[in-house]
């Protein structure tokens, strides 16, 4: 069973964090140089091969357009794996039998033929391409065939197919919901983002189609009223935090792909009330999963599952884009806020942390891919969009830097020759050469953006690696530990709603205390990483120490003090949590003493200005500087160069030059 909770699992504490000797988190790339490509980013040749005919047959239950004139359609292959001699092979989700030539799971699947139906819509209206507009029509033929036209689950979506058009409800290994059509789903709010842009793009050069696109969207919206639509106004509990009851499977992640969609859809059919509801009332709740802010974390980001307030993930992180397009198509000033801080406030953070990887459960960690990757660059131009600022333009052609070099591996992980994407890099560099379709299509959904902005895919373009001094930790176990202060390894690194880095923590009892080393971090920000739990269980103190012995108070926190868990499935929260002080000048320890029972996990650290230095093919680089505190900062240059420095927000506040850059409380800075 694939759940949020198993996808995340173990991942980032077992991957580790590169630590130098002063507990700095830096990591350097080296990256390709080789020149920047000249013409438009976008090439559909790799998701064009993935594409291959399917038949279809019609029955009570399932159908789609013109089906007995056009019996069969189109359907991307879900895997495609790099071969020993070059190039891929096509392959479907689990294990194969040799016997039936089914797939346990299946060759296609819902969620990539409605993104690969995004892709080639999106491509077609910015291009005018008719071959993309023809499989487009062909993807959502595909797609609207999969969803239940009648029967009790009228308007879900089923997600597996095998090659010869057969439909696998139950797949191996199982997935919720089984039948995977019986509950709405992650392929459902797919399924509304295709049909949306699909109606939106379809009604004015062929209305019959976008009107069968309208009902069939229509049909979707019917199965999100009788679930989550349907608890609208019902609020949750998470570890104390008030969180909205109607997201679709829990989650901002899936609710903000279905937004994509309506907006697109409300876009074009102003008078659908329904629709304008149902998109309204989503977007609120995506709104509301936004967290933290300046100095706090997870930095304005919008939490993807009200199952954990410790886990951010990048895989599905469409929110900020969702928010845009909603609040453009609502009139609904309200959703600006929380876009703005996920494109402004997070994504800066994130990009001076190492940038994408696919999780930060709390720390940062696990491989990136396109999806995380794309998420960024589309959620940047959006904001771009909406508000009109060239920071945000800029800034996103950073962030489309990962495609060409600006990832842990230093090499590029598109291809604009062929269309390919690599499926990802692991933490270490070590690049998977798979290129499957989820792959593929948020690649090209970021280049498609990317050529849609010119100034931000030539910035994008011309990138050939990094080096970041960002967000970094300091392991509690790594310290002198004192008074019965212990080292507790859990097991398992998985809470049920976050990870423990390095898979232990310290315990530390009533007159206990650690004492860390950190040096070279003056100015810094310090967030203990504690497990709160229920009940009064003391508080602890932060005291930095200087060389000389000096003595400066950070903070104190509770121990304990979490009233109500409500829907998370864990006990305690682990999380980072914000002191009051920053690290003072010649800080080289940080002693950390409990009045009560305390489970540190480590200190994370965020200095006072962040930054990314990113190497470009025609030896100038690119430097983002992030401030972390709510107060302007003046830091050295890292590199020559003139630029300006811009509030969260994306509003200009003044120029940025060598030798030394002034940074915009809470906000960024960019030099090229």
């Amino acid at each position: 069973m694939i759940t949020r909770r198993t996808f995340i699992s173990g991942s980032t504490a077992a991957a580790g964090l590169v630590v130098g000797s002063n507990g700095a988190r830096a990591t350097g790339v080296a990256g390709a140089q080789d020149p920047a490509p000249t013409g438009p980013l976008t090439n559909l040749a790799h998701l064009q091969w993935l594409l291959d005919s399917v038949p279809l047959q019609a029955s009570p239950t399932h159908t789609t357009y013109e089906i007995a004139a056009r019996p069969t359609a189109l359907a991307p292959w879900t895997y495609a794996d790099a071969q020993a001699a070059g190039g891929w092979r096509r392959v479907g989700g689990g294990s194969l039998d040799p016997t039936t030539g089914y797939w346990s799971q299946g060759a296609y699947n819902a969620d990539d033929i409605a993104r690969a139906a995004v892709v080639f819509t999106r491509h077609w209206v910015s291009t005018g391409s008719e071959p993309s507009r023809d499989h487009a029509a062909e993807l959502l033929r595909t797609l609207t065939f999969l969803q239940d036209a009648t029967g009790p689950y009228a308007g879900n979506v089923v997600l597996w197919m095998q090659a010869d058009g057969t439909l696998n409800p139950s797949a191996e290994p199982r997935e919720l919901p089984d039948p995977s059509d019986s509950d709405e789903s992650y392929w459902l709010a797919r399924t509304v983002w295709a049909l949306g842009e699909g109606y939106a793009a379809f009604a004015a050069v062929d209305p019959r189609f976008a009107d069968f696109l309208g009902e069939r969207l229509q049909l979707a919206v019917d199965a999100l009223e009788r679930a989550s639509l349907g608890r609208y106004g019902t609020w949750l509990v998470a570890d104390d935090v008030r969180v909205p009851g109607w997201l679709i499977t829990g989650g901002a992640d899936a609710t903000a792909e279905a937004c994509l969609g309506l907006a697109a859809y409300v876009g074009v059919a102003r008078t659908d009330t329904r629709a304008r509801t149902a998109l309204s009332r989503y977007a609120e709740g995506v709104a509301a999963m936004r967290s933290g802010g300046t100095g706090v974390w997870p930095f304005g980001a919008v939490m993807p599952w009200v199952g954990s307030q410790s886990l951010w993930h990048a895989w599905g992180g469409e929110a900020a884009q969702a928010l845009c397009r909603a609040s453009a198509a609502l009139g609904a000033a309200s959703l600006r806020s929380a876009a703005l801080a996920d494109a402004g406030s997070f994504t800066p953070t994130l990009l001076a942390s190492g940038g994408p990887y696919n999780a930060w459960s709390p720390l940062p960690g696990e491989a990136q891919i396109a999806y995380g990757a794309e998420g960024r660059v589309s959620g940047l131009l959006a904001a771009a969009d909406l508000t009109g600022s060239e920071g945000f333009l800029q800034l996103a052609g950073l962030a489309g830097g990962w495609f060409f070099g600006a990832n842990p591996s230093g090499a590029p992980t598109y291809d604009p020759a062929t269309g390919a994407t690599f499926d990802g890099v692991e933490f270490d560099g070590r690049v998977n050469r798979n290129s499957g379709a989820e792959s593929t299509i948020h690649g090209l959904l970021a280049m498609i953006a990317l050529d849609a902005h010119p100034q931000a895919a030539a910035l994008a373009a011309s990138v050939t690696g990094y080096h970041w001094v960002g967000l970094h930790h300091v392991e509690a176990e790594s310290g002198a530990l004192q008074g019965g202060a212990a080292v507790v390894t859990p097991p398992s690194t998985w809470t049920g709603a976050a990870n423990w880095s390095g898979g232990a923590y310290v315990s530390v009892p009533r007159g206990g205390s650690v004492r860390l080393d950190v040096v070279g971090d003056d100015g810094a920000f310090v967030h203990p990483v504690v497990n709160r739990r229920t009940g009064r269980l003391g508080t602890s103190r932060y005291t930095a120490v200087s060389k000389h012995g000096h003595r400066t108070l950070l903070g104190t926190l509770d121990n304990g003090g979490l009233r109500e868990t409500g829907v998370v499935e864990a006990e305690g929260l682990l999380r980072p949590f914000p002191l009051s002080r920053p690290l003072p000048s010649g800080t080289v320890a940080v002693v950390v003493e409990s009045d009560g029972d305390l489970q540190l996990d480590c200190l994370l650290i965020q200095p006072a200005v962040s930054t990314v230095r990113y190497s470009r093919g025609d030896g100038h680089p690119a430097v983002l500087y992030v401030d972390a505190g709510t107060t302007p900062s003046t830091t050295p240059a890292v590199a020559p160069g003139r630029g300006w420095t811009w509030s969260a927000d994306g509003a200009r506040r003044g120029a940025a030059h060598s030798p030394t850059v002034r940074v915009t409380g809470g906000g960024f800075a960019i030099t090229l």
